[in-house]
């Protein structure tokens, strides 16, 4: 059974939108796109490609999907550590709405998403992964089936834009797991979903 694995780049303010282009997404007409850009230095890289070299699935969000399909089909070469992975694995995109995917190794994904997804961890080998698709993540920590969160956080605040964890997410809590820091400054922290929070209070007890 494989695990159901995020890497998801998020800023100081906690939004994931539109971080590789300024026309990546420009929804809800958000106009900061591309903000990673200046912090792709080779720690970052040599990240994402450990990353890649342990997938074995990817599961993507409708809007995310469109965006990578857009491009990685055009990088052709099957030794290039991400676009080689996308291209050759199996893809699975949750949409009501997307018809008729071309990215061969396509399919969809609907219906009971706790129930589909469950199966297709079941028959994963290695990581199912998640890129993005930061409300696809959310939805998916709230039913307690992301196993790991890779959470990628660039030293920028844009005080607009779409956040991934919103008002009214189940309360989660989070064992940390690993850590790194790269020379441009870009927090790489690994979470492992660990239940529901602890409580307590750093108050004085009543009988003190």
């Amino acid at each position: 059974m494989g695990k159901l694995v995020s890497t998801i780049f998020i800023t100081l303010d906690g939004v994931y939108q539109a971080p590789g282009g300024p026309q990546e997404d420009t929804s809800g007409g958000f106009d900061q796109g591309g903000w990673s850009f200046p912090y792709g230095d080779d720690d970052f890289g040599r990240f994402i490609g450990e990353v890649f070299g342990n997938a074995g699935a990817f599961l993507l969000g409708r809007r995310t999907y469109e965006i990578f399909a857009s491009y990685w089909p055009k990088v052709t070469d099957p030794d290039h550590p991400v676009a080689g992975k996308l291209n050759a694995l199996p893809k699975y995109v949750v949409s009501s709405t997307l018809q008729a995917p071309e990215w061969p190794g396509t399919t969809l994904v609907g219906g009971d998403l706790a129930k589909e997804v469950t199966a297709l961890k079941e028959r994963t080998d290695g990581e199912l992964q998640i890129h993005g698709s930061g409300a696809l993540v959310g939805s998916l920590v709230d039913l307690g089936l992301l196993d790991t969160l890779h959470l990628l956080t660039f030293p920028v605040v844009l005080g607009a834009g779409r956040r991934l964890f919103v008002d009214g997410a189940v309360p989660t809590k989070f064992r940390h797991s690993a850590g790194r820091v790269t020379a441009a400054g870009v927090s790489i922290q690994s979470y492992d979903l660990a239940g529901r929070p602890d409580y307590g209070s750093y108050g004085l007890p009543e009988d003190a």
